[in-house]
């Protein structure tokens, strides 16, 4: 007579796994999956969600109601969004997307799942779709806020103001991985918690580059915080593409990008 294990009649037995032989998913249903997770978990922690929207939000509010950006649009509102969209792709891409990956490093999950059908190539895109469906949501959530607000974009920005958001935050996912990749989860959680903060407040991220000290002024539209922002208060204030900007994101995206795949350790 066939037993039947303890566990399912607790009704705790394991979901079926595949039976000998059976293939695996489809790479991109792989990958759609493995998005979904890390969408998940992005959005189960907290402590992410305040740095990916609350904080986001407070600095929109705050710039509303200074006098910091005066003369520099037709309102405060105009010239404080596209700067807090930028903040927020760089918040999800590189701080947040860094520290979970490099912590996934630690515990030896990036290594489990190398190893897995889903590969490498699959793990990173997961993450590269999960920065893209948060940072869908923060538009959605900053959009509607601003929009409550007063904002009002220039129709003709919109579409090149979404493409650069994706741009930059290839840039930032580009950059999270390689520090997540190559020093200890500890130093990760310092470093990206740090230049959040400091490209954030003198990157040229949220406060254009006229009002910045004089010495960030020279360095900032070279920093993919500063062309980010800048790229995205041309694309919403005036309907146009600054092609210097684009070109300094990609070059940050294929830096970056390219020292991560060569010195990223999986272990």
């Amino acid at each position: 007579m066939t037993s039947v294990p303890a566990g399912a009649l607790a009704g705790n037995a394991p979901p079926p796994g595949p039976g000998p032989g059976s293939a695996p998913a489809p790479l991109l249903r792989r990958i759609l999956l493995q998005g979904k997770y890390e969408t998940v978990t992005m959005l189960r922690n907290g402590e992410q969600l305040i740095l990916a929207i609350v904080l986001p939000l407070l600095a929109m509010v705050g710039l509303t109601v200074t006098p910091l950006l005066d003369g520099l649009g037709s309102s405060r509102i105009n010239v404080a969004v596209p700067g807090i969209l930028a903040l927020c792709a760089m918040s999800t891409a590189f701080t947040g997307q860094g520290i979970s990956t490099g912590f996934d490093r630690r515990y030896g999950v990036l290594r489990f799942l190398s190893t897995t059908p889903l590969g490498r190539t699959g793990l990173i895109a997961g993450k590269v779709l999960a920065v893209l469906a948060v940072l869908f949501l923060q538009v959605l959530v900053v959009s509607a806020v601003a929009l409550m607000l007063g904002w009002q974009p220039d129709p003709l920005g919109w579409l090149p103001g979404l493409a650069l958001l994706v741009l930059g935050a290839a840039s930032f996912t580009a950059l999270g991985l390689l520090v997540a990749g190559t020093v200890r989860p500890e130093a990760t959680l310092a470093i990206t918690n740090l230049l959040w903060i400091l490209l954030g407040a003198l990157g040229g991220i949220v406060i254009p580059a006229e009002r910045l000290p004089a010495p960030a002024q020279a360095v900032v539209h070279f920093l993919p915080s500063g062309a980010l922002g800048q790229a995205l208060r041309d694309a919403f204030l005036d309907g146009t593409v600054n092609a210097g900007a684009v070109i300094v994101l990609l070059l940050w995206t294929a830096v970056a990008g390219g020292a991560a795949t060569r010195w990223f350790k999986w272990n």
